[in-house]
C-alpha cells in the first residue's frame, strides 16, 4: 500500500467523522439511519481508494479489498456486518438499533486502525528502510528520514540543477491545469447540451469521461443520479448521489436530489433530512423549498408543509402534495437540475 493511496483513502474515511460522532441510538430514527447511510458512504469511498475501484460496491468491494491483503479477516467481518446494516436502514419501517449503531462503529474504527497501519498487513516501515526498498516505500521527499539525507552533496552538479527546473515548470503545469484549466469541463458540458437535447446515451457516455477526467468533480454524478431515476434505476441513482456528496458533502444541488430520490421511493423521513440541509446549503433553491414542503405535508405536518409551499410558489412540486399526486415519483420527475440556470 503506497504513501499516496494511503492518504486517499483516510481523506475519504475523515469524511464520516462527523456522522459516527454523532451516532447515538437514542436520536430519532430518522437521524440516525441518515448518519448511518452518509458513514457507509465515506467507508465504501475508503474502500474504493485502497482498491482502485470506482465501480464495486459492498461485500464484492470488500472481498477484493480481503483478497488484495489491504484489510485482515476481522476487519472484513466487522466491515461486512456494517454492510448489512447498511442494507437493513434502507427500508423506511426499519429502525435502527444499539447494536447496528456498535457494528457501525466497530467497522469504522477497524477500518480506520487498517488506514493507520496498526493491522498487521501493510509491513513495518522500520526493516524496510535499511534494506532495497528504500526508493519505492519512501516516495515523499517530506516522509524521507532525516538521517537518509546526510550524505546528499552540499552542492548540486549542473545537470540535477536542470533536470528540477524541468520538474518544477512540470509541476506547475499539472497544477494550474487543475486549478484553473479543468473548471468548466467540456465534457460536463457536452453531457449538459446532450441532456437537454433528449440524447440521453450520448449524456451518460460525456458525463462517464467526466467523471474519469476529474473524479472529484460532483456535478457529472448528479446528472447520472438524476438519468438513472428519471428511468426507475434508484440504486445507481443512490451510488451516483453517494460519490457526488462524497466529492462535494455540502453540495446543494446533490443534497436536493438525494431528497428527490428517497422521495420517490417512499422514503419520505430520510427524504427530509435531506431537503432540509439542501435549503439551509442555499435557501434561495425554491426547487428544494417547494418539494421540502412536499415531503412535510406527506409525514402529515400540514402546517409546516404549507409554509414551505407557500414560500416556493407556484411550482412542479404543488403536484407532488398527496391530495394532488399520490406517486410522488411522477411528480419529481420533471424538476429542473437547477432553478436559476441550465446548468447548475
Amino acid at each position: 500500500m503506497t504513501a499516496p493511496v494511503l492518504r486517499g483513502a483516510r481523506f475519504a474515511l475523515d469524511a464520516a467523522r462527523p456522522a459516527v460522532a454523532r451516532l447515538d441510538s437514542a436520536r430519532g430514527p430518522e437521524d440516525l439511519a441518515a448518519d448511518l447511510i452518509e458513514t457507509w458512504s465515506a467507508v465504501e469511498a475508503a474502500l474504493r481508494s485502497l482498491v482502485g475501484s470506482s465501480v464495486l460496491t459492498g461485500q464484492p468491494l470488500i472481498r477484493e479489498a480481503r483478497q488484495r491483503q489491504l484489510i485482515n479477516f476481522d476487519q472484513a467481518n466487522a466491515l461486512a456486518e456494517f454492510q448489512a446494516v447498511h442494507d437493513r436502514v434502507q427500508t423506511t419501517s426499519y429502525h435502527p438499533t444499539s447494536a447496528d449503531v456498535n457494528a457501525a462503529r466497530s467497522a469504522f474504527l477497524k477500518l480506520d486502525s487498517a488506514l493507520m497501519g496498526d493491522s498487521g498487513v501493510e509491513p513495518p516501515r522500520a526493516p524496510l528502510r535499511d534494506g532495497p526498498q528504500v526508493v519505492t516505500t519512501t516516495p515523499l521527499v517530506a516522509e524521507t528520514p532525516q538521517s537518509a539525507l546526510v550524505p546528499l552533496p552540499r552542492r548540486f552538479p549542473p545537470w540535477a540543477m536542470a533536470v528540477l527546473g524541468v520538474v518544477v515548470v512540470a509541476a506547475l503545469a499539472i497544477g494550474g491545469y487543475f486549478l484553473f484549466g479543468n473548471r468548466g469541463s467540456s465534457s460536463v458540458q457536452q453531457g449538459v447540451d446532450a441532456y437537454a437535447r433528449g440524447q440521453r446515451e450520448v449524456a451518460v457516455n460525456a458525463f462517464n469521461k467526466a467523471v474519469r477526467e476529474n473524479p472529484k468533480d460532483a456535478l457529472p454524478h448528479i446528472y447520472l443520479a438524476r438519468m438513472a431515476r428519471e428511468v426507475g434505476n434508484f440504486s445507481l441513482a443512490s451510488q451516483e448521489l453517494q460519490l457526488a456528496l462524497q466529492a462535494d458533502p455540502a453540495n446543494a444541488l446533490a443534497l436536493r436530489e438525494m431528497g428527490a430520490d428517497l422521495l420517490a421511493q417512499g422514503n419520505f423521513e430520510l427524504a427530509l433530512r435531506f431537503y432540509i440541509r439542501a435549503v439551509q446549503a442555499n435557501p434561495a433553491d425554491k426547487s428544494a423549498q417547494g418539494y421540502l414542503g412536499c415531503t412535510l405535508m406527506r409525514l402529515g405536518r400540514v402546517p409546516e408543509g404549507t409554509t414551505f409551499l407557500n414560500r416556493a410558489g407556484p411550482g412542479p412540486w404543488t403536484g407532488c402534495t398527496p391530495a394532488a399526486n399520490p406517486n410522488p415519483a411522477r411528480a419529481i420527475s420533471g424538476q429542473p437540475l437547477s432553478s436559476s440556470t441550465p446548468r447548475p
